[in-house]
């Protein structure tokens, strides 16, 4: 089974942007960092959303580096 939340690379025209997310095939806009993504996880109702390990590769899947990536 594919991880539940997508986080796509960083845009290389613009790094500054932020990181796209995608949770269940849904788009849910632009992260620029761990804070952006975890209110994106608390309006989706995930469970634990303020605590759950952003690393879990059963439910993330981080395209173009980690959760410490943030900028291109």
């Amino acid at each position: 089974m594919d991880p539940r939340i997508v986080i796509h690379a960083p845009s290389a025209e613009d790094p500054h942007v932020g990181r796209r997310v995608h949770v269940d095939g849904q788009i849910l806009g632009l992260a620029r960092n761990e804070m952006d993504l975890r209110e994106f996880l608390r309006r989706v109702k995930l469970p634990d959303w303020d605590v759950v390990d952003v690393t879990d590769a059963g439910l993330f899947r981080w395209m173009g580096g980690g959760p410490e990536t943030w900028e291109q």
